[in-house]
């Protein structure tokens, strides 16, 4: 997917010696990789619908109709996630132009130059997010 070859564009951030958290450079590399990602995932978006636009069959076989039905769902449901994604990271560029990027939504603290790299829409640090997601697992049991 997308975020496969979003790391082989992007190399990680190695901030230098001394370097504040959340530097303008910083800001610019993680806005430069949200900014990519969103318009790949747009770009898949709009294939999809030139795809299903031009490959729209009426198939007289019952097996194929829903073979091509079961087909069509499986990608729209890809593209809704995708959609979602997309929003989740306007929302990440709003908190980089806000000023409030890099720091847990729970506790406040830096979230981390490594977990932003692997997740750049990530609102919480990893202490936080584990919390919420063992207080998620009892609460669905």
């Amino acid at each position: 997917m997308a975020e496969e070859t979003l790391h082989k564009q992007f190399p990680p951030y190695v901030p230098a010696k001394g370097e504040e958290y959340m530097s303008e450079k910083q800001l610019a590399h993680f806005r430069e990789i949200l900014e990519t990602l969103k318009q790949e995932l747009v770009g898949d978006i709009e294939r999809t619908v030139h795809t299903m636009q031009d490959e729209a069959t009426v198939f007289a076989d019952p097996n194929d109709r829903a073979s091509q039905e079961s087909d069509i769902a499986l990608e729209l449901r890809n593209r809704d996630r995708e959609r979602k994604l997309i929003k989740k990271i306007d929302e990440t560029l709003n908190r980089i132009n806000d000023g409030e990027y890099g720091y847990c939504d729970s506790c406040g603290v830096e979230i981390g130059l490594k977990r932003l790299e692997a997740r750049p829409t990530a609102t919480m640090c990893i202490d936080c997010k584990t919390l919420e997601e063992i207080r998620e697992r009892q609460v669905a049991k």
